[in-house]
């Protein structure tokens, strides 16, 4: 009786009899069994043996080896081919056989004569499976705040941010890390915040206010100072590939290119809301409000390379293309769009297509003629600073088959990335009048939508790897399958909810962060040993990262503790001295290294000319960013070449020698008191007993080296005067301090 059933089922017409428990069942349970068992090999653009199991119709309709269901389940192809584990095959590593419960699953489906929803098509990125994400992939749910999590130590909680830590703590029997002391703690924070260390007096204010809220006070104080902007927007320099050159043989100058830095350094300080923040360096021509300040903000759009000479012109113009859809979609989007230039992603739910509807916003940048009332930036040359479209009605870009600029394929019109499907919707025509496509704007607004699952997702995780040293997802530039899943998966969402909801104020944000007391742990454990055995890499937080300064910071601190520092803010960036090995290297050296007076190169180390083929050497060997490609997060070494670089810099002996000087003149007696004064200004704090004691014999031995070798270590002809002996033996104890780990590392 069953299998006379079974064949009346199969005679009728596709998608009839379908019961509504039979609908549930075949979306909660075959659909994603098929999506992610079968269809990587079997769907609509890949049908491997000819068949294709994303709809009805291929289904009963087979493959090459003929139709794949039958009469009864035991004589249907699919069901002898997936019960004796030759479906999925072996040869596909990622894929193993079913398991029992999805054997059983199947089989009843079968055997009910596998009802299928009229007109229901499997998509090919429906559902995440071994090999690839899917719609449902985490990062492309829809925001949802949860609710912060009970704990048992609720005394600890300073904010529902640690609610979520600590939730997870005590899930793995684990308790945080004692608060850090108020010395750690300051300079900790102001490295944050600022990129500075505190000075003596204001670790000695700190230290003297035992006010509740003292510290909450001192958080207000640095993201009020100009220095906060100065520090953070280094942060998103990396992010956008920012240099002032072009790179490539030539790498000639953008002489407009600071104003672009120094709009986000103001954009920073002001707490531009982070939409807006969006869409100003993507369409600051096109908004309503446009100013001067919003086209400087699409000189994010500016900030790539540039090869002035190409082979192939033609061909280079979707180079170009290629670097804005990368660096806009992993900037804001954390998405590696560009991957699917060629063909579709290979792990992350991005079509061919939907690569070049983005590229589609930046081609009327490049195609058409210039018919806007005044000269183009590429007419311009490169003494520009912003960007607009060329064409208000450019040509249609074209998809190109295996990414080929000889193998056109269809046109593709504008759109909006299919992997978030609650936005998809068409574009809107320009307005009559308009100068420009407005394609830019609608991205951006579309990236800003409060509805989009990553942009406020990637943003909040930027800011938490910046002050604790790791994201909560751990590829910042990657949210797509070959990323990192985050460790607080509530967490993240809770502070996206939060951000928006806080109308995308980073400082707001900042505040919340640090004042936490997840932030405000110390770096050691009393039960260090054991947790590092169950967690090395500190996932759950149980204790504050310590951190090594990176080279911007580094170099600041070095200048800010001798007293050179030059807080001087805006304008055209500063030349820093290179030694006659490192100019060698310039592709063009006469006039190409214009070296800025003394009082210029002492300014922070983010208005320093960044010219991509000539970094300074102390800042690449402290693991300076890719300025090529957008960066996330830069790489963190600890490798022979920076030790050296301390000690034989030529920089840095001119700085051991400032910060000697500093220290004389602001001190009466020759020994006790420039040794205490060495370690507030570099350290923040008076030496231990030890300390002074190994301190005072280090400046003894040395002036009694420097009064028999002579002034200089190379220069034994004379005796230095006593005066100059002492000065140098200060300048060595300075140079050990600047070299030492507590100088360089935040605890």
């Amino acid at each position: 009786m069953r299998s006379l059933l079974l064949s009346l089922v199969l005679l009728m017409p596709f998608g009839s009899l379908v019961t509504a428990d039979e609908h549930e069942t075949f979306e909660a349970q075959i659909v994603p069994l098929l999506a992610q068992r079968c269809m990587e090999c079997h769907n609509g653009q890949d049908r491997q043996g000819g068949l294709d199991l994303s709809n009805e119709a291929g289904l009963h309709h087979g493959g090459d080896s003929g139709p794949v269901t039958a009469e009864s389940v035991t004589s249907s192809l699919l069901w002898q081919r997936v019960s004796t584990g030759e479906m999925p095959p072996e040869s596909q590593g990622e894929f193993q056989r079913l398991a029992e419960s999805e054997l059983a699953t199947l089989r009843r489906w079968l055997e009910s004569g596998a009802p299928w929803p009229p007109g229901r098509t499997i998509g090919l990125y429906e559902k995440t499976t071994v090999a690839r994400g899917g719609l449902d992939w985490w990062s492309l749910r829809p925001i949802q705040r949860p609710v912060p999590p009970p704990v048992t130590n609720m005394s600890w909680c300073n904010n529902p941010v640690d609610q979520f830590i600590l939730a997870t703590l005590e899930t793995n029997q684990m308790q945080p890390a004692p608060p850090a002391n108020r010395q750690t703690l300051i300079r900790r924070l102001f490295f944050d915040l600022t990129g500075l260390p505190p000075s003596p007096e204001q670790v000695q204010a700190f230290f003297d206010d035992r006010s509740p809220q003292a510290y909450e006070r001192l958080v207000d104080v640095l993201l009020a100072s100009p220095q906060y902007g100065q520090r953070w927007a280094r942060h998103w320099l990396d992010v956008v590939r920012f240099a002032e050159t072009c790179g490539y043989e030539r790498d000639q100058l953008k002489p407009q290119l600071w104003r672009y830095r120094d709009w986000v350094v103001d954009a920073l300080n002001c707490d531009l809301p982070y939409d807006q923040f969006v869409l100003e360096q993507l369409a600051g021509d096109e908004l309503p409000e446009r100013s001067e300040d919003t086209l400087i903000a699409t000189g994010m759009l500016r900030a790539g390379t540039f090869n002035d000479e190409p082979n192939d012109p033609a061909d280079y113009l979707y180079t170009r293309l290629e670097d804005l859809v990368h660096t806009t979609t992993s900037a804001f989007l954390g998405l590696t769009v560009k991957c699917a230039r060629c063909h579709n992603h290979k792990f992350d739910p991005v079509y061919q297509t939907d690569y070049y509807r983005v590229a589609s916003y930046f081609w009327p940048g490049y195609t058409g003629q210039a018919n806007l009332g005044g000269p183009t930036a590429e007419e311009l040359g490169f003494d520009v600073c912003g960007w607009t479209d060329r064409e208000r009605n450019p040509s249609p870009i074209h998809l190109l088959v295996k990414g080929e600029r000889t193998q056109p394929g269809p046109a593709v019109p504008p759109g909006f990335l299919s992997c978030i499907p609650e936005l998809d919707q068409p574009l809107e025509s320009p307005l009559p009048g308009g100068r420009t496509t407005e394609r830019r704007r609608q991205f951006a607004q579309w990236i800003a939508d409060p509805q989009n699952p990553l942009t406020s997702r990637v943003m909040v995780n930027r800011l938490w790897l910046h002050h604790f040293g790791e994201g909560i997802v751990r590829s910042p530039n990657n949210f797509g399958f070959k990323g990192e899943v985050p460790t607080h998966p509530e967490l993240l969402d809770w502070l996206a909810a939060e951000f928006m909801q806080g109308g995308w104020r980073m400082k707001r944000m900042h505040k919340l962060i640090v004042m936490s007391s997840t932030y405000q742990q110390a770096s050691s454990h009393p039960r260090h040993k054991d947790y590092a055995e169950r967690d090395f890499l500190n996932r759950y937080v149980w204790r504050a990262n310590r951190r090594r300064l990176d080279a911007e910071s580094l170099r600041d601190a070095l200048l800010n503790t001798s007293g050179q520092l030059n807080l001087a803010m805006r304008g055209p960036s500063f030349y820093p001295h290179l030694s006659e090995e490192a100019l060698e290297g310039l592709s063009q050296k006469s006039g190409a290294w214009q070296e800025s007076p003394p009082p210029e190169r002492a300014k922070r180390s983010i208005y320093m000319m960044t010219k991509r083929s000539r970094l300074l050497p102390l800042m690449t060997a402290f693991d300076f960013s890719d300025t090529t490609l957008p960066c996330g997060q830069r790489d963190v070494t600890t490798v022979a070449p920076q030790a050296l670089a301390l000690l034989n810099n030529e920089q840095l002996h001119e700085i051991s020698s400032a910060f000697a000087q500093r220290i004389v003149a602001s001190c009466a007696d020759r020994s006790t008191e420039y040794i205490e004064r060495a370690w507030w200004l570099a350290l923040g704090r008076a030496p231990t007993e030890f300390e002074r004691d190994g301190a005072q014999a280090f400046l003894e031995r040395q002036t009694r080296h420097f009064r028999t070798a002579g002034s200089t270590p190379n220069d034994s002809r004379h005796e230095a005067s006593d005066r100059d002996a002492e000065q140098l033996a200060l300048e060595s104890l300075c140079h050990v301090l600047l070299n030492t780990n507590e100088f360089i590392y935040i605890d």
